[in-house]
């Protein structure tokens, strides 16, 4: 490719085909093309996160990785986390090039040779995962077993013979030339990039992986008022707060307290959604991005209100206004979620930490 040639794949600034997506972040990068810039580690990472979107299929997903794994690289077992209840096994094979079949040699006679030792039982399918995808020729052999046995055995000696284990030498004869003979050849194939790619699109990890921002984000949904339930303990410490604030009675305060003042009513509304805005965020996160990043995001408006909530005040509803007043104002954005919080779920994350005991708003410890 010539100079000329490239520049006819750039925008045109003449035709003003720049944005400032261009100056903040380049000309995007194709996710097929992206995905060539990846380790051998990371294109394991991402086919074992892709595996993750076929959950549908399987009871579990594990990576087996680093010396003496057997073959083994992604496997989805079926129906339980044995190899005796079926598997599938997805090789993760990372060239600069299409595969070809003398790189996957050695990884057909392992499969052969440690089901033939009692290892595991053979696979359901095993599929070759490369991010530049598989040559013509293997293509064609994976496309006809009986062609693929027979080529096997021709470069056994060469390929196998001194590849498979570090302690031996493994010579295709007696029983294991016997047990590839009818071995069913038919359970090798690939998986295309693409459709890896679009499936990766479905995981928590694809925003992470491949950027362009997180998707909409539904609505949170709000429980009827007569679902309002004792045992979250936010609601107990909220009345415990109103009790303090309308009454002297030192009677446990329960939801008949809301009935006594309008005010209140309307603040523990308030509350009550924020709650479930922040339980909203939650449950989209578990969805969208990596597990453990909602609860950093926790972790953050925590150490951003602790002291505020910590501090002196006149009275419990002193310290919960005081809270999420501060609340509101704590800065999110190093979390992957920030483009999707808003301020009633940064406030309704304060309730939730209450429940959890790692903040109070009374000082009774409901």
């Amino acid at each position: 490719m010539n100079e000329n040639d490239f520049k006819e794949l750039l925008p045109n600034p003449q035709k003003g085909l720049y944005s400032s997506e261009h100056v903040d972040s380049g000309i995007p990068v194709p996710k097929t093309q992206r995905v060539q810039l990846f380790s051998a580690d990371e294109w394991e990472e991402f086919t074992e996160e892709w595996a993750s979107s076929l959950r549908s299929s399987y009871h579990c997903v594990k990576r087996f990785a680093g010396a003496g794994d057997k073959g083994l690289d992604v496997v989805g077992f079926i129906a339980s986390n044995q190899f005796s209840d079926g598997w599938d096994n997805y090789q993760c094979k990372f060239y600069d090039k299409p595969l070809t079949p003398s790189n996957v040699w050695v990884e057909l006679g392992k499969v052969i040779y440690f089901t033939k030792c009692g290892e595991y039982i053979p696979p359901r399918k095993y599929y070759f995962v490369a991010p530049k995808q598989i040559g013509t020729k293997l293509g064609k052999l994976l496309a006809n077993a009986d062609k693929l046995k027979e080529e096997l055995k021709d470069n056994w000696e060469k390929y196998c013979e001194d590849c498979i284990t570090a302690t031996a030498q493994i010579k295709l004869e007696g029983g294991l030339l016997a047990h590839l003979e009818s071995f069913d050849f038919t359970i090798f194939d690939s998986v295309s990039l693409v459709r890896m790619i679009e499936q990766h699109a479905t995981t928590p990890f694809h925003a992470v992986r491949f950027g362009g921002g997180l998707g909409p984000r539904p609505e949170p949904v709000i429980p009827p008022e007569d679902t309002v339930s004792m045992d979250h303990r936010y609601v107990r410490q909220l009345l415990s707060v109103y009790a303090q604030s309308i009454t002297d009675d030192q009677q446990p305060p329960d939801l008949s307290l809301l009935d006594k003042d309008d005010r209140i009513r309307n603040h523990f509304r308030r509350q009550r959604e924020r709650f479930y805005h922040a339980e909203s965020l939650r449950n989209f996160s578990r969805d969208t991005v990596p597990s453990g990043v909602f609860e950093a995001l926790q972790d953050d408006i925590f150490d951003g209100v602790v002291d505020v909530c910590e501090s002196e005040h006149a009275c419990g509803m002193d310290r919960l206004n005081a809270t999420m007043s501060q609340a509101a104002n704590v800065t999110v954005y190093a979390s992957p979620l920030t483009s999707v919080t808003r301020t009633r779920d940064k406030q309704g994350m304060c309730h939730q930490l209450v429940n959890d005991r790692r903040l109070n708003w009374s000082e009774q410890d409901e």
